[in-house]
């Protein structure tokens, strides 16, 4: 179908969607900063090409775009940073985290991005993931949420500035990932739906041909490919 670029792709969204991709006969490279857990996800070198490393890190941002050669027809920007947790209000934020927040989860994305559109074939697609925490105001979400917020109009912009590619800002929804349990400790959360639920809103962006703009997961999952 095409080659990729997954990035946070040891467990939860990031996982279910590239196995989805391989599963449908994409060729992934994926990526996160805990080595082993993405080899323990990924046991098989044949199905994808795992790169380890941290987003934030401009030489592990060029490794996986090296790794996926090209012409590359996807990047999904998912991997992501919560902060602290508890979440903490954001008259008390500490600002060294909120940097960190804003490094993985605005600069990082558009970093990658900008690596990568010179290796992008004709009407490849640009996934970030983002939150409705990016436009709602949720107490102890400020730190996040903001974050979201910017790599949402950045996505548009970018959108903007190449209207020959197909560039998306995707909500997946709540889901029952350890991001999700970090943000509320100690709490319940096995009524919130598993994040394969929201892999078909996600193809239907990957392999449609909707345009751009900004969608949630639980809308297209009845319209995917």
């Amino acid at each position: 179908m095409g080659i990729g670029i997954v990035t946070g792709a040891s467990r939860g969204l990031g996982a279910a969607l590239a196995h989805a991709l391989v599963d449908r006969g994409w060729r992934i490279v994926v990526d996160a900063r805990d080595e082993q857990a993405l080899r323990r996800e990924w046991s098989d070198p044949s199905r994808v090409v795992v790169v380890a490393g941290d987003v934030a890190d401009p030489a592990h941002r060029r490794a996986l775009v090296q790794a996926a050669g090209g012409p590359i027809d996807l990047v999904v920007n998912n991997a992501s940073a919560l902060g602290p947790s508890p979440l903490p209000r954001l008259a008390e934020y500490p600002l060294d985290e909120l940097r960190r927040v804003y490094e993985v989860n605005v600069l990082a994305p558009l970093a990658l991005v900008q690596l990568a559109l010179p290796h992008l074939a004709p009407g490849a697609r640009i996934l970030d993931i983002t939150s409705d925490a990016g436009v709602e105001a949720y107490e102890g979400w400020g730190g996040y949420g903001s974050s979201k917020a910017a790599l949402e109009q950045s996505t548009a912009v970018l959108a903007a500035e190449h209207p020959q590619l197909r560039i998306y800002a995707v909500d997946p929804g709540d889901m029952r990932t350890q991001m999700h349990q970090d943000a509320f400790p100690g709490e319940d959360i096995s009524d919130r739906p598993l994040p394969e639920q929201s892999v078909p809103g996600l193809l239907a962006l990957i392999e449609g041909d909707l345009p751009s703009g900004r969608y949630r997961a639980k809308d297209l999952a009845g319209v995917a490919a």
